[in-house]
């Protein structure tokens, strides 16, 4: 039973009428996170986790009709049942399991396994179809322990401190920027932040997430305010004229494609720091194997490779096509 179809608008239930995180705009989207490239405007209805509320109204409008739910509780859709399950990739990110007739497939969104401390942890669902994505679907994508991750972030910062020069950290404006705020919260005095992550940072501290305090980038900035200062900006800032009033300052890339120590010197950063929201190569395949899927659709990222590798390992496995993208590209970072 094809329980959910992929289709020009998106990945669609039949049954229940609506779609997973559609690329067009249809009468009734069920949202996986707040992402640009998952939470598009011009739907007449949307569904997410609680926590995604807010953040959906910034990104696309307080005038949009959405609904929250929380974790686990199910809704119906002509009969057809749905409910939402951490998948740890950001703050309200949700795998949504689909259940008709007794057949349960799961849209995994996007997702990470190891637990950030912020967004609510992975949760393995059982399954008889997966839809996976893939965005780091090669062997070499494997994240050293989160804490190895920040404590070189740390000491990093501490060098830089000492040799008289600002911290700038390079991250996505939603998601990733929060998480370095919240593991570094206690690293250093005060925080200066882009405007692009003071805007949901001000909106998750209205809702009471356990982040701290930053101060907003303006022109009115002193530039005495940039000494030894940590700076987190998005990776769209990267060299361009709004960089140049730190001087002296390191720049670090906080990203999983920092892997590749190519990619760092590419970019002219003085630190690549390989810190993603998303499944390493080994959490792909924790998070495959825990699903007992007998069926498994792989989407963006390396999908070819991880579909070749799963379908070698005895798992009916194919690549699908979708308009997903992916927020830490180098090339185009702030989709």
């Amino acid at each position: 039973m094809n329980v959910l179809q992929f289709t020009d608008n998106g990945i669609y239930c039949p049954a229940g009428d609506f779609y997973i995180d559609p690329w067009k705009p249809v009468k009734r989207a069920v949202i996986t996170h707040a992402h640009a490239d998952h939470a598009r405007w011009g739907n007449e209805y949307y569904l997410c986790e609680n926590a995604s509320v807010p953040l959906l109204r910034l990104r696309l409008g307080n005038d949009i009709s959405v609904q929250g739910v929380a974790y686990g509780e199910t809704i119906f859709f002509n009969g057809v049942k749905v409910s939402l399950h951490p998948a740890g990739h950001m703050i309200g990110s949700a795998q949504i399991r689909v259940e008709q007739n007794g057949e349960v497939w799961v849209a995994s969104g996007d997702y990470k396994p190891e637990h950030d401390g912020l967004s609510a942890p992975f949760e393995p669902l059982r399954c008889h179809t997966f839809i996976t994505e893939s965005t780091f679907g090669l062997p070499i994508y494997r994240w050293a322990p989160q804490q190895q991750l920040f404590d070189n972030i740390t000491q990093w910062i501490y060098e830089n401190q000492q040799a008289g020069k600002a911290s700038v950290l390079l991250a996505y404006s939603l998601g990733k920027a929060q998480r370095l705020l919240y593991h570094l919260k206690d690293k250093a005095d005060h925080f200066l932040v882009h405007g692009a992550i003071a805007i949901p940072h001000d909106v998750l501290l209205q809702e009471g997430w356990p982040l701290p305090p930053v101060e907003r980038i303006t022109p009115e900035t002193p530039k005495s305010a940039f000494k030894n200062a940590v700076i987190i900006a998005p990776p769209s800032a990267e060299d361009n004229a709004w960089m140049r009033r730190f001087h002296p300052y390191a720049l670090g890339i906080c990203s999983g494609w920092m892997q590749v120590r190519g990619n760092m010197r590419r970019r002219n950063a003085d630190a690549g720091f390989a810190l993603s929201d998303h499944a390493d190569w080994p959490g792909l395949l924790e998070a495959v194997t825990a699903t007992g899927a007998e069926q498994v659709y792989v989407t963006h990222g390396f999908s070819s490779v991880f579909a070749r590798y799963l379908s070698e390992k005895g798992i009916n496995a194919r690549e699908v096509t979708t308009s997903y993208g992916d927020e830490e590209m180098i090339t185009n970072p702030e989709n």
